[in-house]
């Protein structure tokens, strides 16, 4: 595994530097990479396989990569993913993780110990598992993430995760953190945990910024928004169809195929999961939102849903259109989420770039 070679080649393309706080964690996820090559495959998922294997071996220790916004810890860790010569491994945002964490709980909740046997479902089929942007917030979350981590290191799976956060400020302040403390130790013993420095933010940098986001909303945005659609659909948009998710309809201004074009309140105000953003991010592969307006403290549970949706869209690479009252980094006025809205700013910042726009979409 060459991860130190690659990087490098790419540092010298246009819109690239290299940087030696980033030279360092690819040296470290190269010798993981190493270690786990050499690692045997995941053990049988046959009856006959599971009575008659030996206990997992321990985990070989991963990373635990955090630092501020926009410092390429995500491009790292997709670097790395992708140059895995293995298809035992696995990675997800961490909330579209717990999620199905959360679905497989509900789907088992009959059994004995049903922690252990999702765990052992992820045994059969990976080696290391990658979760991208690691942040607790949920109780429900906080209290399930010491017993599934202490079942997937259990069973042998090797865990890389990017952060903003170091693990000792995880879920900081939140109810009951003490119950939490036992899963941020097991998170240092089975990760090296390293800070990217850097006072550059990559996704703000470089960027020749495609023509996505129109402010102020009003009638001139909206037309653009208009041409735009006809320019991108495959074909004519039905307008004015719900879009059924998760058999809830969902109002929507165009639809075509694989292009949609909501309104923001009927996206992030009224009864609106993170299952409906996933769903969207997996059907959709660009998305228009018309009338983003300025929230602030009074409307944080608009906000909170807006920052869910951006972070599966951009997990998903859906390209994105938007007309709004401000540009990204002023549509949050609060204080409750403006840390979470800093990073939902830098990647909005990124998904109206040229390069992201050339990404293909992960349905």
């Amino acid at each position: 595994m060459q991860l130190i070679d690659q990087y490098q080649r790419i540092t010298v393309e246009p819109g690239f530097h290299f940087e030696e706080s980033q030279a360092l964690v690819v040296a470290q996820l190269q010798a993981l990479g190493n270690q786990l090559i050499h690692r045997p495959p995941p053990r049988s998922a046959s009856l006959l396989g599971r009575l008659f294997a030996r206990k997992p071996p321990a985990p070989i220790p991963g990373l635990y990569l955090w630092g501020g916004v926009g410092r390429g810890k995500t491009w790292l860790m997709d670097l790395f993913f992708e140059a895995l010569p293995f298809e035992q491994k696995l990675r997800l945002h961490f909330h579209r993780f717990m999620q199905e964490i959360q679905d497989e709980l509900a789907y088992l909740r009959r059994q004995r110990d049903p922690l252990r046997i999702v765990a052992q479902r992820f045994a059969e089929r990976t080696r290391v598992l990658c979760l991208d942007e690691l942040y607790i917030e949920d109780i429900t979350d906080a209290m399930l993430l010491h017993g599934l981590l202490t079942a997937l290191t259990d069973e042998g799976i090797s865990l890389v995760f990017t952060s903003n956060t170091a693990p000792q400020a995880l879920y900081k302040n939140g109810l009951q953190r003490e119950r939490f403390l036992p899963a941020i130790a097991l998170i240092e013993q089975h990760t090296r945990v390293f800070e990217l420095r850097s006072d550059t933010d990559h996704r703000l940098r470089y960027l020749q910024k495609a023509d996505t986001w129109y402010t102020p909303a009003d009638t001139r945005s909206e037309k653009q928004l208009a041409r735009r659609f006809r320019e991108l659909a495959p074909c004519e948009g039905r307008p004015d169809q719900p879009l059924l998710i998760n058999h809830r309809p969902i109002p929507c201004h165009l639809y075509a195929d694989d292009v949609a074009w909501f309104d923001f309140f009927p996206l992030c105000h009224g009864p609106r999961s993170s299952h409906d953003y996933i769903e969207l991010a997996r059907r959709l592969h660009t998305v228009f939102i018309s009338a983003v307006p300025i929230m602030g403290e009074e409307q944080d549970d608009w906000a909170h849903r807006f920052i869910d949706l951006v972070d599966e869209f951009y997990d998903r690479r859906v390209k994105l259109l938007v007309s709004a009252a401000a540009e990204p980094a002023a549509l949050y006025t609060g204080r409750r989420l403006a840390f979470e809205f800093r990073r939902t700013a830098s990647r909005l910042a990124e998904m109206r770039s040229a390069q992201y726009q050339a990404l293909p979409h992960r349905p």
